[in-house]
């Protein structure tokens, strides 16, 4: 079918309970990965992590925001349209192994030949893709000109990508955060996000 031959990746679904579903066809972009045809018994769900293998050797890990699942219509098939946000490579080898140490219980750890002191940090993370998602929306629904609304999402974005560098430079973290509407709820999850940073030792 058509809706099969715009499959052209394949990915792995990493489930936050650490199950893995492999060789799922879709067709993975920027910010949205599409799976036309589901397959049975595929639920996706928030959090949950996406990888892609490429042929060239390299690999990408996505974080669900939304699964976007969309049930058959007419000739169309049910279908996920997926707002993700790619991770860095260290946040993703964190976040994977995060989900695959906490398949035994929160307090669980996991040691390979090391200490593992990832748990702390990847639950900092997890706060900070939160206070992200919580800033946004704090941003679309504040009284602003939808020029500032506009300018203050791409500075949302920046922050964003400085955080998916996986080194995120301090001098810059603190330029984006004070560019910020001056709105004390804004305020308030800018300084969440550079205290969790922080604390995790990345600014």
């Amino acid at each position: 079918m058509a809706f099969n031959s715009m499959m052209t990746d394949t990915v792995d679904l990493i489930k936050k309970s650490g199950e893995v579903r492999q060789g799922i066809k879709a067709s993975v972009q920027a910010r949205g990965i599409y799976i036309v045809g589901v397959p049975d018994g595929l639920l996706i769900e928030p959090e949950d992590l996406v990888r892609r293998r490429m042929s060239n050797g390299a690999e990408e890990t996505f974080l669900v925001v939304d699964p976007g699942f969309h049930e058959k219509f007419g000739g169309i098939p049910a279908s996920y349209q997926m707002k993700v946000r790619k991770l860095g490579l260290p946040e993703a080898q964190r976040a994977i192994q995060h989900l695959t140490v906490n398949m035994n219980g929160h307090a669980a750890r996991f040691n390979n030949q090391s200490v593992d002191n990832s748990t702390n940090v990847v639950t900092v993370n997890t706060s900070v893709f939160n206070h992200l998602q919580n800033l946004r929306a704090e941003i679309q629904k504040a009284a602003l000109k939808p020029d500032e609304k506009n300018a203050a999402l791409e500075i949302v974005d920046a922050i964003e990508d400085q955080i998916d560098s996986g080194k995120p430079k301090k001098s810059i973290m603190t330029a984006l955060l004070a560019s910020l509407p001056a709105i004390d709820s804004v305020t308030s999850i800018g300084k969440n996000i550079y205290d969790a940073l922080h604390a995790a030792g990345q600014i």
